[in-house]
């Protein structure tokens, strides 16, 4: 299933590496520098999070499809699932509507989806055009405690390497993007 959209409407209420640990990570102990850390370092934890595939910190997020999936069911993207809130759709009249929540059971083992009851069906009628059905969900391992420390680690070495590389141009070598450690990190659990 490809969505059209994946928002995070309400982030984490905190961070899965601080700016102290991060820091602390690539040993530097003044203070000039902290709103660039702090930049690079949401940079770093969104690339991360984007690379895997995965939320980390429990965060709600809004995706958004453009018609219901062939099947009865609905994978979800950015595990791991905690819940679904809502399952909204705007019709073809500008009526935006709420799919019963009675009608589906949520699975939120890996991968996490969303899966119609025997007796029900996608809603009927057509739809507005556009990404008009809009999946919100609660996803992530918990406080930044539960996270798996190997997502913290590639989150801390992402950003130890464009701290330490800000304008990533390396001359005589092969510059690239993501260290090959990082990505070794964030595919474990990528199916």
């Amino acid at each position: 299933m490809k969505y059209a959209d994946i928002t995070v409407t309400v982030p984490p209420a905190e961070p899965l590496v601080s700016v102290t640990e991060a820091k602390a990570h690539v040993r530097y102990t003044g203070t000039a520098e902290d709103t660039a850390i702090a930049i690079q370092l949401a940079a770093a934890l969104e690339q991360c999070e984007l690379v895997a595939r995965r939320a980390f910190v429990t965060q709600t997020i809004e995706a958004r499809l453009w018609s219901w999936p062939l099947a009865g069911v609905l994978p979800l993207p950015r595990p791991p699932l905690q819940s679904v809130s809502a399952v909204e759709y705007t019709t073809s009249d500008g009526v935006k509507r709420t799919m019963a929540a009675t009608d589906y059971v949520v699975y939120l083992t890996e991968p996490g989806r969303l899966v119609l009851k025997p007796t029900a069906n996608w809603p009927s009628g057509e739809l507005m055009p556009g990404p008009s059905i809009v999946v919100r969900f609660v996803a992530g391992y918990g406080d930044a405690a539960d996270v798996p420390v190997r997502y913290k680690q590639a989150v801390l070495l992402l950003f130890g390497t464009w701290f330490a590389n800000r304008e990533h141009i390396t001359v005589g070598t092969i510059a690239r993007e993501m260290p090959d450690a990082v990505r070794a990190l964030l595919m474990t659990d990528r199916g």
